[in-house]
């Protein structure tokens, strides 16, 4: 199986896009100016105490106060405390870790009024983005994660990843890293650090420090709590941190500068792989050509067609996910076995379900409500393929056989919101109310936008952006409508074909490629 990575950067927001052998498999979405991610650390201030809750709300700039239990405070969380509070009454001298004290470990039984107070500062790490209503989820045990460790101040032990199985190379790790971790800091060493060389880790260490030592100066210097101490690196620099693996055969970008970042990045971890990061220069939108944009609208929406007919049917509640299983027009073939068209239809279905968890990053309590079977070995198959179809997925997650009721039940880590991606299109001509100009007129208005951009504005190269099936009539003949307009209005008029608009849209872009607003609404009649 080989993966491939699309990344589309707009002038608002990020998209990446994962592929494994060409099937779309994830898809993250994130606008250029979000906030609160998951891993940045806030310089935040306690507003209120829940003793009921054993927690407490914290503000770290958000619209709704961030969640913080007692549980999420960490065993080393008096040490924080300690060595924030020297730092912020000192701001003029360091305090290096080595000189730190180590406070006691907080135990697991205790009462958040024990552990803080109200308008007290504390340092917090967002474990969860602000889902619905709720604010973001916090944690006070402050971690840094690399490619190969994740640094913990103010622990001191190393710890290796369980699955790293070979007992002479847990060894190795374990005495490599006690001899040059600093004093006072944890280490954690991940499963992809196995057989790395210690010029490898030592050099990322030293940047995981760097980056608590950063963090510690900002600090420092806040004087007017809530402040951003430490932000997760660029989206798909980390998302390529948790992921990259010998598998991707090619990383794409259409974004010089993001291609440049990721470039540097997988030359740092992987310099022999460093070639299949590929800057993306073709005319089509980067998504059109790859086939992203048609994948993501017949996989997103209520209602998800798989193999054969059968469909799932996919509702999102405050609580849960639910998802229905049918067999549409899959009922009437094989009609004789019921029972195996029905395990057919639920073994399928369990493979569309799998992805479709990924891709539209699903989390919480979801219920399956798969076709009734009968047989209880049919009801095992099912659960082993959807055991088997979840291995692949970096979320924690955990799946109930079937139920007498023939529900299955799974819970999904959930770290930010699940992905809505609206599929119905509202028409951009008519702006929702019923009504458009007749369509045989369409040209003519595209001609009569393209000779105020370059009579009246003065805007001579630009790129227009429609619809494929208009593009294709716009191209037509031998003596094309496309080429009457350049011999018309100059040769600086490209036309692009866009998976993504709706029939009669169409956007005007400059040649630096930001969008020229052509739009009246005034126009329509």
């Amino acid at each position: 199986m080989t993966s491939e990575l699309i990344v589309n950067v707009q002038s608002n927001e990020v998209s990446i896009a994962i592929t494994e052998d060409k099937q779309l498999v994830e898809f993250q979405r994130e606008e250029q100016t979000a906030s609160f991610s998951v891993g940045n650390i806030y310089l935040g201030r306690v507003k209120k105490i829940m003793p009921g809750l054993n927690a407490c709300f914290v503000d770290v700039g958000s619209e709704k106060d961030a969640f913080l239990h007692y549980l999420d405070l960490g065993p080393q969380f008096f040490s924080h405390q300690k060595y924030l509070k020297q730092v912020i009454n000192d701001r003029k001298k360091s305090f290096p870790m080595s000189k730190a004290t180590i406070a006691p470990e907080k135990g697991k039984e205790g009462n958040i009024s024990e552990a803080l107070q109200t308008g007290q500062e504390i340092l917090v790490q967002v474990t969860k983005e602000p889902i619905n209503t709720k604010g973001p989820r916090l944690s006070a045990e402050i971690s840094f994660a690399g490619r190969f460790l994740i640094l913990i101040p103010f622990e001191d032990k190393v710890s290796v990843s369980s699955k790293i199985k070979s007992p002479e190379e847990r060894t190795r790790l374990k005495q490599l890293l006690q001899s040059i971790k600093p004093k006072n800091y944890g280490i954690i060493v991940r499963t992809v650090a196995e057989g790395k060389k210690v010029a490898d880790l030592d050099a990322e260490l030293r940047h995981l420090v760097n980056c608590w030592e950063t963090l510690i100066a900002k600090a420092q210097k806040s004087t007017k709590p809530p402040t951003l101490v430490y932000e997760e690196s660029d989206r798909t620099v980390a998302l390529l941190r948790d992921l990259f693996n010998p598998s991707y055969e090619s990383i794409h970008v259409n974004n010089q500068e993001v291609w440049r970042n990721i470039k540097n990045y997988v030359s740092l971890i992987a310099p022999d792989r460093a070639d299949i990061v590929k800057l993306y220069r073709g005319e089509l939108p980067i998504f059109d050509h790859f086939a992203i944009t048609k994948q993501i609208k017949s996989s997103f929406g209520k209602i998800v067609s798989f193999k054969g007919g059968a469909y799932l049917v996919i509702e999102h509640t405050e609580a849960l996910h639910v998802v229905d299983v049918n067999s549409g027009n899959k009922a009437r073939n094989n009609a004789t076995n019921q029972e195996d068209n029905a395990l057919e239809v639920n073994l399928a279905a369990a493979d569309e379900l799998a992805r479709q968890l990924r891709l539209r990053d699903m989390g919480g309590i979801i219920v399956v409500d798969f076709i009734d079977m009968d047989k209880s070995e049919n009801r095992q198959k099912l659960y082993e393929r959807m055991m088997q179809n979840m291995e692949n997925d970096r979320a924690k997650h955990n799946i109930l056989p079937l139920s007498k009721f023939g529900l299955m039940q799974i819970t999904r880590q959930r770290v930010r919101p699940a992905i809505n991606m609206p599929v119905e299109e509202q028409c951009p001509v008519c702006f929702g109310k019923g009504k458009i100009q007749p369509s045989i007129q369409f040209t003519d208005t595209l001609e009569s936008k393209i000779n105020t951009l370059t009579s009246s504005i003065g805007v001579h190269k630009f790129t227009l952006h429609i619809h494929p099936y208009v593009a294709a009539y716009i191209n037509k003949g031998f003596i094309s409508l496309y080429r009457k307009w350049q011999m018309k209005y100059g040769l600086g008029i490209r036309i692009i074909p866009n998976q993504s608009l709706a029939l009669l849209e169409y956007h005007f872009y400059d040649a630096q490629g930001k969008e020229i607003d052509m739009k009246e609404e005034s126009e329509i009649k």
